[in-house]
Protein backbone atom coordinates (compact mmCIF):
# COMPACT_ATOMS: atom_id res chain seq x y z
CA UNK A 1 0.00 0.00 0.00
CA UNK A 2 2.85 2.43 0.81
CA UNK A 3 4.42 1.83 -2.58
CA UNK A 4 1.10 2.58 -4.29
CA UNK A 5 0.84 5.87 -2.39
CA UNK A 6 4.42 6.73 -3.31
CA UNK A 7 3.82 5.93 -6.97
CA UNK A 8 0.64 8.02 -7.01
CA UNK A 9 2.40 11.00 -5.42
CA UNK A 10 5.31 10.77 -7.87
CA UNK A 11 2.87 10.55 -10.80
CA UNK A 12 0.98 13.63 -9.60
CA UNK A 13 4.19 15.59 -9.11
CA UNK A 14 5.54 14.58 -12.52
CA UNK A 15 2.22 15.52 -14.11
CA UNK A 16 2.34 18.92 -12.45
CA UNK A 17 5.91 19.53 -13.62
CA UNK A 18 5.00 18.47 -17.16
CA UNK A 19 1.97 20.75 -17.17
CA UNK A 20 3.91 23.73 -15.91
CA UNK A 21 6.88 23.20 -18.21
CA UNK A 22 5.31 22.15 -21.49
CA UNK A 23 1.78 23.48 -21.76
CA UNK A 24 1.07 27.20 -21.51
CA UNK A 25 -2.57 26.51 -20.73
CA UNK A 26 -1.55 24.54 -17.62
CA UNK A 27 -2.56 27.48 -15.45
CA UNK A 28 -6.13 27.29 -16.75
CA UNK A 29 -8.84 26.42 -14.26
CA UNK A 30 -9.48 22.87 -15.59
CA UNK A 31 -5.76 22.04 -15.41
CA UNK A 32 -5.50 23.45 -11.89
CA UNK A 33 -8.56 21.49 -10.82
CA UNK A 34 -7.19 18.27 -12.32
CA UNK A 35 -3.83 18.71 -10.61
CA UNK A 36 -5.49 19.55 -7.29
CA UNK A 37 -7.73 16.45 -7.56
CA UNK A 38 -4.64 14.29 -8.05
CA UNK A 39 -2.99 15.78 -5.00
CA UNK A 40 -6.18 15.32 -2.96
CA UNK A 41 -6.26 11.66 -4.03
CA UNK A 42 -2.66 11.15 -2.90
CA UNK A 43 -3.19 12.93 0.43
CA UNK A 44 -6.37 10.96 1.09
CA UNK A 45 -4.56 7.65 0.62
CA UNK A 46 -1.60 8.82 2.70
CA UNK A 47 -4.01 9.53 5.59
CA UNK A 48 -5.51 6.05 5.17
CA UNK A 49 -2.01 4.53 5.32
CA UNK A 50 -1.31 6.55 8.48
CA UNK A 51 -4.49 5.09 9.99
CA UNK A 52 -3.50 1.56 8.99
CA UNK A 53 -0.06 1.95 10.59
CA UNK A 54 -1.02 3.78 13.76
CA UNK A 55 -4.59 2.59 14.39
CA UNK A 56 -6.08 6.09 14.29
CA UNK A 57 -6.74 9.04 12.04
CA UNK A 58 -4.97 12.36 12.57
CA UNK A 59 -6.71 14.62 15.04
CA UNK A 60 -8.19 17.88 13.85
CA UNK A 61 -5.36 19.70 15.60
CA UNK A 62 -2.65 17.53 14.00
CA UNK A 63 -4.16 17.71 10.54
CA UNK A 64 -2.01 16.69 7.61
CA UNK A 65 1.27 17.46 9.44
CA UNK A 66 1.26 13.85 10.69
CA UNK A 67 2.09 12.78 7.16
CA UNK A 68 5.55 14.38 7.42
CA UNK A 69 6.13 14.78 11.18
CA UNK A 70 5.74 11.97 13.70
CA UNK A 71 3.19 12.93 16.34
CA UNK A 72 3.99 12.33 20.01
CA UNK A 73 2.73 9.12 21.59
CA UNK A 74 2.03 7.27 18.34
CA UNK A 75 3.32 3.79 17.64
CA UNK A 76 3.68 2.34 14.17
CA UNK A 77 4.34 5.64 12.40
CA UNK A 78 6.22 5.05 9.15
CA UNK A 79 9.84 6.19 9.44
CA UNK A 80 10.24 8.93 6.88
CA UNK A 81 6.57 9.84 6.86
CA UNK A 82 3.88 9.24 4.29
CA UNK A 83 4.81 11.73 1.59
CA UNK A 84 7.84 11.98 -0.63
CA UNK A 85 8.24 15.64 0.28
CA UNK A 86 9.37 17.62 3.30
CA UNK A 87 6.31 19.89 3.09
CA UNK A 88 2.60 19.29 2.78
CA UNK A 89 1.64 20.04 -0.84
CA UNK A 90 -0.60 23.02 -1.54
CA UNK A 91 -3.45 23.18 -4.00
CA UNK A 92 -2.89 24.57 -7.50
CA UNK A 93 -3.74 28.07 -6.30
CA UNK A 94 -0.98 27.96 -3.65
CA UNK A 95 -3.31 27.50 -0.67
CA UNK A 96 -3.13 24.94 2.11
CA UNK A 97 -5.54 22.03 1.98
CA UNK A 98 -8.17 21.93 4.72
CA UNK A 99 -8.34 18.73 6.83
CA UNK A 100 -11.75 18.14 8.43
CA UNK A 101 -12.18 15.26 10.88
CA UNK A 102 -15.60 13.53 10.86
CA UNK A 103 -17.50 15.95 8.64
CA UNK A 104 -20.41 13.49 8.48
CA UNK A 105 -21.45 10.39 10.41
CA UNK A 106 -20.11 7.83 7.93
CA UNK A 107 -17.10 9.81 6.68
CA UNK A 108 -14.06 9.72 9.01
CA UNK A 109 -12.27 12.67 7.36
CA UNK A 110 -12.21 14.87 4.31
CA UNK A 111 -9.51 17.00 2.71
CA UNK A 112 -10.68 20.12 0.88
CA UNK A 113 -9.49 22.75 -1.57
CA UNK A 114 -11.79 25.72 -1.88
CA UNK A 115 -10.97 26.28 -5.54
CA UNK A 116 -9.91 29.44 -7.34
CA UNK A 117 -11.62 31.86 -4.95
CA UNK A 118 -10.32 30.18 -1.77
CA UNK A 119 -13.76 30.39 -0.15
CA UNK A 120 -16.20 27.59 0.72
CA UNK A 121 -18.88 27.00 -1.92
CA UNK A 122 -18.79 28.27 -5.43
CA UNK A 123 -19.27 26.96 -8.94
CA UNK A 124 -17.13 26.49 -12.00
CA UNK A 125 -13.56 27.67 -11.37
CA UNK A 126 -14.47 28.51 -7.76
CA UNK A 127 -15.96 25.08 -6.98
CA UNK A 128 -14.74 23.24 -3.90
CA UNK A 129 -12.73 20.07 -4.49
CA UNK A 130 -12.87 17.22 -2.00
CA UNK A 131 -10.82 14.10 -1.32
CA UNK A 132 -14.07 12.13 -1.17
CA UNK A 133 -15.22 13.13 -4.67
CA UNK A 134 -14.16 9.64 -5.84
CA UNK A 135 -15.66 7.59 -2.99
Amino acid sequence: MRIVTLIMLIAVLLGLVACLCFWPHATSAPARQMTTRGTLFSLHHAVIQFKMDTGRYPTGEEGLRVLIEEPAGVTGWNDGGYLDTAEIPRDSWGREFVFILKPEERIPFIIMSYGADGAPGGEGDDADLSSTDWH
